[in-house]
């Protein structure tokens, strides 16, 4: 029996199968285990997964495999896998980086380049059976080129500085009922800065037809592209595949500014949870 479970930022996309191969499925928040620690993993997992269902994965002694954003260092990922043992005890844990489920997802066993457009991005060199090479994915702050955040971030700017059009500008305040004070009390003093930042991406793909808006999810994956992927050996050969909703729902952007940089782009899915499930019932 397996367990797979996607975490990204915001949420988690949780897939039981059973020994018949039926599936069952619940969601909790994203556990990125640089802002969480593994008493509140188990508490949203407690809170979320039926009862139930919690039993049978237990007692069939299920195969977990957790891929986690911020899950890239040992200390990190021992914050997950404690969590997990403790709510699923007797389960076989496998806890590894959000990069390794998007490569599986989009490449499968074949080399190609995988990146993550979701509230944050990050991207890797994938070999067909492990990433080889890892490049972004410093977090919102630092990085996070071409991710729901980083659209977020510049609008923001904008509309605090006053730069948006006349007619964006009322949009989004009456939209949101927004302010200055209200967009710095949510970045510097709320939790999950990046989550709030990221949520504007809606209205920016509201208003995609807006020059303002395509130009700025335009820039935004240009910088994606030319920081990280432009960096990778071979990239005009292997093909890039993509998973979040950023880059799903901003697919006809993003393959324009692919091809202005000779990128082949693979794969764009919102979720891998589903070719995951795939990958390794296939195993």
């Amino acid at each position: 029996m397996l367990l797979i479970a996607d975490s990204g930022s915001t949420k988690t996309a949780w897939r039981f199968i059973d020994n018949e191969r039926k599936e069952y499925s619940f969601h909790t928040l994203g556990f990125n285990p640089f802002f969480w620690t593994s008493k509140e993993i188990i508490a949203e997992i407690n809170k979320n997964c039926p009862k139930k269902l919690r039993r049978q994965i237990t007692n069939s002694k299920t195969q977990i495999f957790f891929y986690g954003a911020g899950c890239s260092s040992k200390q990190r990922i021992k914050i997950v896998k404690t969590a997990l043992k403790k709510a699923f005890p007797k389960c076989k844990i496998e806890v590894e980086h959000d990069l390794l489920a998007s490569a599986r997802a989009v490449c499968g066993n074949e080399k190609g380049i995988a990146t993550i457009l979701g509230t944050g991005s990050n991207s890797c060199y994938y070999d067909g059976e492990k990433t080889i090479r890892q490049r972004g994915g410093w977090g919102y702050i630092i990085s996070d080129e071409g991710s729901g955040a980083h659209i977020g971030k510049k609008l923001m700017q904008d509309f605090i500085n006053e730069n948006l059009p006349a007619e964006l500008y009322e949009k989004l305040y009456k939209k949101h009922k927004l302010t200055r004070e209200k967009v710095v009390q949510s970045v510097y003093n709320k939790p999950y800065p990046n989550r709030f930042l990221a949520s504007f991406g809606k209205f920016v793909h509201e208003n995609i037809k807006e020059p303002y808006c395509s130009s700025l999810v335009k820039n935004c994956f240009n910088e994606f592209i030319e920081t990280h992927i432009c960096r990778y050996d071979d990239y005009k050969e292997l093909p890039m595949g993509c998973v979040g909703s950023v880059g799903f729902y901003f697919k006809d952007v993003l393959q324009e500014m692919a091809a202005e940089n000779n990128v082949r782009l693979g794969k764009i899915i919102e979720s891998p949870i589903d070719e995951l499930v795939k990958f390794h019932l296939q195993k």
